[in-house]
């Protein structure tokens, strides 16, 4: 097999042959479809505070589709020739592909049986790679933490690879969404998504009377805005990290008693129910596709900002 390694934190990644892997017990073997690259990869390149979470050398790519090719023993609903998507968290033994283990930057990876969702035929494997990550941490965030149900009105701030996916679960969902982002072409992509309203600050809704409200930027002040705009006993729900710190008012969290969560990732019922919902047509968020040779190529216009929706890496 084949793989792009991460080695450190300033190294770029190389392309390295390594045996191809074996099944171990409660674990797949599988033939990558699809590999997503996702920017939490270029901050691992680019800041050294990441280091902690990965076992170096390692092949990166958490997000992953691919075809079982091999069963380890105690591995049971699953048969050789099964596509699956790989939820990337909640593995038995506290492995993650692309950190702890190697992932879908390789032409072959490994999962353990309780990661594993089956991909329904006909679903794309890019559309199916890119759901692991961006599409169920957004299901996770708007349904599971955010409590998303039919006549509620939720605010989403930031429309970039997982905020797409956010407003339309939210409005399949049945609700009512009003977007808070500052570039026309993301505001035009959240109406064409089914966005009732969009402003360019979450604070334009405060009239609105907003159920919930999920950050997607986790720039400081959004999530800030968001408290100070979300009704009385709302809900906000802190996704993004684009910053460590934000200052909070207080009053705001006291006197309209406020629920404040984060959301983290997905489970494998987020990854399931976000495949259901792409395997309908009704999802269909904006997904540009490259070569396994193109990987390196492909972080580097993540880095510049040049990618709009997601970018998976398609394999032959």
């Amino acid at each position: 097999m084949k793989g792009w390694e991460f080695t450190g934190t300033h190294q770029p990644l190389q392309i390295v042959e390594k045996p191809d892997p074996k099944a171990k017990p409660g674990y797949v073997v599988l033939k990558t479809l699809a590999g997503g690259l996702c920017h939490s990869d270029v901050s691992a390149l680019d800041i050294e505070s990441w280091m902690g979470s990965f076992n170096v050398p390692v092949i990166m790519g958490h997000e992953v589709c691919g075809r079982i090719v091999e069963i380890g023993e105690g591995v049971e609903g699953f048969a050789i020739g099964d596509i699956v998507a790989v939820c990337p968290l909640y593995a038995k033994d506290g492995t993650t592909p692309g950190y702890t283990r190697d992932g879908g930057y390789g032409t072959m990876t490994t999962a353990p049986v309780e990661q594993l969702v089956k991909v329904p035929e006909g679903l794309p494997p890019e559309k199916a790679a890119a759901a692991t990550d961006a599409g169920a941490t957004s299901y996770h965030a708007v349904c599971t933490v955010g409590g998303a149900k039919p006549g509620m009105k939720v605010g989403i701030i930031g429309v970039g690879g997982l905020g797409q996916f956010a407003v339309r679960t939210a409005v399949l969902k049945g609700c009512e969404v009003y977007v808070a982002t500052r570039k026309p072409s993301a505001q035009a992509l959240a109406l064409s998504l089914g966005a009732a309203e969009v402003k360019p600050s979450i604070t334009d809704f405060a009239d609105k009377n907003l159920d919930v409200i999920i950050d997607f930027a986790g720039a400081g002040k959004t999530t800030a805005d968001a408290l100070n705009t979300v009704k009385q006993y709302g809900k906000v729900v802190l996704v993004g990290m684009a910053t460590d710190t934000s200052t909070i008012y207080t009053y705001s969290m006291i006197f309209k008693e406020l629920t404040f969560m984060g959301s983290q990732g997905s489970t494998t019922e987020d990854l399931r129910g976000c495949l259901e919902l792409l395997a309908s047509g009704d999802l269909d968020p904006e997904i540009h596709t490259c070569k396994f040779e193109d990987i390196a190529e492909g972080i580097e216009k993540l880095r510049r900002g040049e990618v709009s929706g997601r970018l998976v890496c398609v394999y032959d």
